[in-house]
């Protein structure tokens, strides 16, 4: 543990705060004030939040939705499951080819709009490319989501949704005050796991639009990808590695907190 994660973690720390790789003298904060102040990284901070604050709540919420609708008894059940599931066993390239056929200039998804008269969108060179990703990353993400949120369903105290219903509780007092409560535990995993996804949709942005995408899906990663292996400015990287990290503790010290605030009772 020491030796894997603290110890680099430490050396990219220490290199945050030096000139360069030949003068080691210690600058300050001078490297994260420059990387700060960076255009590009502006945008990648901006686009980051933007598809982190679509995509985590859309996964998370639609995943429990999905997970409540296979509760019960809805018709073609497994084949409904079976397609939220099968991304976890195709290849990343795989669903990047099909998302390119989907969304090409002369793609499906435009084939089909142009049935109601709309013109041809270039979907990863314009403003709609966002909509692209998230949908990519939800129907990427859905299905692991889905199954975590299903197995803490099987694991409510069924006793207690049975005195429920006797007493003449609603859905959805049964669903906000009894299965949302035992379901918090997983709701923070849920939403931690998705938090991480997002900041690692780099890959699936790099293999559909390369080095340097259209504005709006230049990420956090390209930033840093682009400072790595053209610019060798390790320093710089460093920085702003350190100040992701950072961004992604708070978020989840403050998930934790919540769940804290809100799932105390059902554990006590």
């Amino acid at each position: 543990m020491l030796i894997f994660f603290v110890a680099p973690f430490c050396v990219v720390i220490y290199y945050s705060f030096i000139a360069g790789a030949l003068d080691h003298s210690f600058v300050g904060l001078k490297n994260y004030i420059a990387v700060w102040n960076n255009g590009a990284f502006q945008i990648a901070v901006k686009n980051t939040a933007v598809f982190s604050g679509l995509s985590v709540p859309l996964a998370v919420v639609l995943a429990l939705v999905l997970a409540l609708m296979l509760e019960c008894r809805i018709p073609f059940k497994s084949q409904f499951r079976t397609f939220f599931l099968s991304p976890m066993m195709v290849p990343v390239a795989s669903i990047i080819l099909v998302w390119q056929v989907l969304f090409h200039s002369n793609g499906v998804v435009n084939e089909f709009l142009s049935v109601f008269g709309v013109k041809a969108i270039d979907w990863l060179k314009s403003d709609y490319c966002m909509v692209v990703i998230v949908l990519l990353f939800l129907w990427k993400n859905l299905g692991y989501n889905m199954i975590l949120f299903m197995a803490a369903l099987n694991n409510i105290p069924k006793e207690l949704l049975e005195v429920a219903e006797v007493e003449g509780a609603s859905k959805a007092y049964q669903f906000f005050h009894i299965k949302l409560r035992y379901l918090s535990p997983t709701v923070l995993f849920v939403t931690i796991l998705s938090i991480i996804n997002s900041f690692k949709v780099f890959r699936e942005i790099y293999l559909l639009s390369g080095d340097y995408p259209y504005e709006g899906l230049y990420m956090l990663q390209h930033f840093m990808n682009n400072m790595y292996n053209k610019n060798l400015d390790y320093q710089r990287l460093s920085a702003s590695a350190i100040m992701l990290a950072i961004v992604i503790i708070a978020l989840i010290a403050l998930l934790f907190a919540i769940e804290n605030y809100f799932g105390k009772d059902v554990e006590g």
